[in-house]
Formats: structure tokens, C-alpha cells, sequence
């Protein structure tokens, strides 16, 4: 019996983590998560900056979400006609080095005791001009080092790393803010210059992540004839237009960004100002979301059909949501974030496959730019619909805003149902020449 079970575990291990088994993705793969616990700290420390600084504003939260998120919805179309042009090592080097410098920059001001909310502002601005270039290259860059039948597994494996760093991240926020104190706030507990360690810590992960992309050897990718980059841009979005499985994926995934999908803004605000929690319930309500995202990465990884829980993805989605809205405190909303975050990631997962199977190659930067942008994108006026709904200040009250945001996406979801794909296109062949 035993051996029947562990059987069964070292198939399902096997089968889960296959495209670790190529040692280029396995390299990049690895890199990433160092790199991204270090952010996920910086995210969580700098949203509880944030309501700090303004005793506890939503609208503040709101705010620096439209700072970060604006470039991807201003330039996101155009980064991907660059993508397409451009060696993405390139890219990605340059994108890495600009956030690490905005990193150095929150870093020193918080430590210093200069940093303010317009500063802050000013840098998830610049961060967000850097990460309209980064996201759409990072995303086309899962088909450079697996084939094609193990890139849904690939994107499950992406989305795995971002929740894990997420849930290390966040939960580790509050020891790392606590170690601060005596490290850098001479042990007085009450100096925002607490907050800077997270930021330090976040400095130092990018130097991994740059050594790594300088010395791997990124495979050749097709690049066909150029015209204008309006033209180029254009291409992009007629085929996105014409294309119903990819365009319909897409309507879903930007119609929940402006509704549910904003628990940068929920999570933090529940937490601090619904619930009244300090750094420690902070970081443990905003890794108990993480650990369901990376159990819906992890499901999502294991399954052969990525097509298989869009939408059963977007209805857990929207009734963990509602549970949020009735949870009476942080102890019921900790299991209750963990539903959210899986079905959040189930549907992001698959929708994230279906695009990618479905795309040709020489329009993946374009394509996957007008996912980041429709993700990304909408996370401007998500924050703010968000933001303004669930604030104290809302006449029904912020459970009710939940509930009225949650209704909004829900709406969304049926009328999109039936239009939704149920299998894959087949990907025209690409014949490939050196680029990179």
C-alpha cells in the first residue's frame, strides 16, 4: 500500500513540476523566486507605508495602485511591438536595473525618515513604466525554453513562483519589519524607518536575478520583415480582434481587473482598517491569499487542460469574495483569502495557457502585451472602483462595497460564459531565425 502511494506522490510530482526538468527554464525559474520574495516584501511593506502615512487612507492605497499600474495601461501595446523587436535580454536587463534602482531610492528615503506619500507616488510611477516593458517580455519569454507541450505547465510553474514568493514575502514582512527596529530604528518601534529592511532585503535580490539573465543563453525567435511600430501595433490587435478564443479569454480577464481582481487594494485595507490588524496579522492575512494562489498554481500545474477551470476559477473567485465581505474578523477572513487566491490563480492560469497556445510567435510580444494590459492595465481604475466602494466612507459600508464590487464582476462573468473557449486552436507553424 505504501508503495502504491508513493507511487502515486512521484507521478504526481513528476507530472507537476515537467518543465523544470529543461535546466535553462530551470535556472530562470529559480531566480525569479528569490527575486520575487524580495518584492513581495517590498509590495507588503510599502502598502502598510502607504497607510501609515495617511492613518489608514484607502484612497491613498488607491492611488499608488494608479501610479504603478498607469504606465501599463498607457504603454503597454507599444512595449510589445518593442518586444518584438528587441532582444528581450536587453529589455529585461534594463527593466531589472530601473527597478532595482527605485528600490535603493524607498529604501534610503524610509530609512532616512524623508519619504512621503508624493515620493512614493513618483516611484511606483517609475517602477510601473519599467514593468510595462517587463511584463509582456517576461510573459513571452515561457516558449523560449520549453516546448510547446509543456508550456500550460510552464505558465502554472510561473504563477507557482510568483505565490510562493508572495506568501514567503508577505508573511516574512513582519519578522523582517520587526528586525528592523533594532537594526535601523535604534529599537524604537515606533519609526516608520522600520520599513526600510524589507526594502534593503529587495535591493539585494535583484543582483541574482541580472546575474542570471546576463549569462542565459535565450534560444533564437522568429522576427518577420517591420514597418511602423503603428503598424506593427495594429497587427497585434487585429489578430486579437479576430481571434474570439483569445479575444473572449482576454474581455474576462480585464473585465474581473477592474472588479474583484484588485486585493492589492482590498487585502491591505481589510486588514488594517476593517480588522484593525498590525504588521503581524497584515503579513498572515495577505500570505494566507498567497498560499491559495500557490495552491491553485499547483493544482493548475497537475491538471492537462488548461482550459478546464476558467470558469470554475471565476466563480470561486467571486464567492470567496463575498465570504470576504461577511467575515466578522481576521481569524474567518485568514481560510477565506486562501479560497480567494485559488480561485484567482486557477482562472489567471488558464487563462494565461489558453493565450499562449493559441498565439503565433512572431505576434507573442504584442499579444502578451495586450494580456499584461488588460491584467495590469486595469488595475488604475480597478483601484480606484475598488478603493471607493470598500472605504469607510461608502453609505452601505466597506462589506457592502465588497459585495457591490463582487456583484460587478460577477455580472461580468455570465455574460462572457458561453462565448468563453472550451479547447485550443491549433498554433500555425514558425519557422524561427536568430534574434536574441
Amino acid at each position: 500500500m505504501l508503495g502504491g502511494v508513493w507511487k502515486s506522490a512521484a507521478a504526481w510530482r513528476e507530472r507537476t513540476f515537467q518543465a523544470l526538468r529543461h535546466p535553462q527554464y530551470r535556472r530562470y525559474w529559480f531566480s525569479q523566486l528569490l527575486s520575487l520574495v524580495g518584492s513581495w516584501m517590498q509590495t507588503t511593506a510599502q502598502q502598510y507605508l502607504v497607510l501609515e502615512l495617511t492613518q489608514g487612507s484607502s484612497a491613498a492605497l488607491g492611488w499608488v495602485t494608479v501610479a504603478q499600474f498607469t504606465p501599463s495601461m498607457v504603454l503597454s501595446l507599444f512595449a510589445g511591438a518593442i518586444v518584438d523587436r528587441v532582444p528581450r535580454r536587453r529589455v529585461l536587463l534594463t527593466t531589472q536595473v530601473i527597478l532595482m534602482c527605485t528600490a535603493l531610492l524607498l529604501a534610503v528615503a524610509t530609512h532616512q525618515g524623508f519619504v512621503s506619500l508624493p515620493l512614493v507616488l513618483v516611484l511606483a510611477f517609475v517602477g510601473g513604466m519599467a514593468q510595462a516593458f517587463d511584463m509582456p517580455a517576461r510573459q513571452s519569454m515561457v516558449v523560449d525554453f520549453v516546448p510547446r507541450s509543456d508550456v500550460p505547465n510552464a505558465v502554472a510553474l510561473n504563477s507557482l513562483s510568483f505565490n510562493v514568493s508572495r506568501t514567503v514575502g508577505q508573511a516574512l514582512f513582519g519578522v523582517v519589519a520587526a528586525l528592523g527596529v533594532s537594526l535601523l530604528a535604534g529599537g524604537n518601534a515606533d519609526q516608520i524607518s522600520r520599513l526600510a529592511f524589507p526594502f534593503y532585503l529587495n535591493v539585494a535580490s535583484f543582483f541574482v536575478v541580472i546575474y542570471v539573465l546576463s549569462t542565459l543563453p535565450f534560444p533564437p525567435r522568429e522576427i518577420r520583415g517591420r514597418g511602423s511600430m503603428l503598424d506593427d501595433v495594429k497587427e497585434g490587435l487585429r489578430y486579437v480582434r479576430a481571434t474570439p478564443a483569445v479575444r473572449n479569454v482576454m474581455l474576462l480577464v480585464g473585465a474581473l481587473s477592474l472588479t474583484i481582481i484588485n486585493f492589492n487594494v482590498i487585502i491591505p485595507y481589510y486588514a488594517r482598517v476593517v480588522f484593525g490588524a498590525r504588521e503581524g496579522g497584515f503579513g498572515l492575512l495577505s500570505a494566507a491569499f498567497g498560499i491559495g494562489a500557490m495552491a491553485g498554481a499547483l493544482w493548475q500545474a497537475s491538471r492537462p487542460n488548461p482550459l478546464k477551470y476558467l470558469r470554475r476559477g471565476a466563480l470561486i473567485l467571486v464567492v470567496g469574495a463575498v465570504l470576504l465581505a461577511a467575515s466578522p474578523n481576521a481569524a474567518v477572513a485568514t481560510p477565506v483569502l486562501a479560497l480567494c487566491g485559488f480561485g484567482m490563480l486557477s482562472l489567471l492560469v488558464s487563462a494565461n495557457s489558453t493565450v499562449q497556445l493559441t498565439i503565433p510567435d512572431h505576434l507573442r510580444g504584442r499579444v502578451m502585451s495586450l494580456y499584461s494590459f488588460v491584467l495590469a492595465g486595469m488595475g488604475p481604475p480597478g483601484a480606484l472602483i475598488a478603493s471607493t466602494l470598500i472605504s469607510r466612507d461608502f453609505p452601505l459600508g466597506s462589506r457592502w462595497g465588497l459585495v457591490t464590487l463582487t456583484g460587478l464582476g460577477l455580472a461580468c462573468v455570465l455574460l462572457l460564459w458561453s462565448r468563453l473557449p472550451r479547447e485550443l486552436a491549433a498554433t500555425p507553424a514558425v519557422q524561427a531565425v536568430p534574434a536574441d
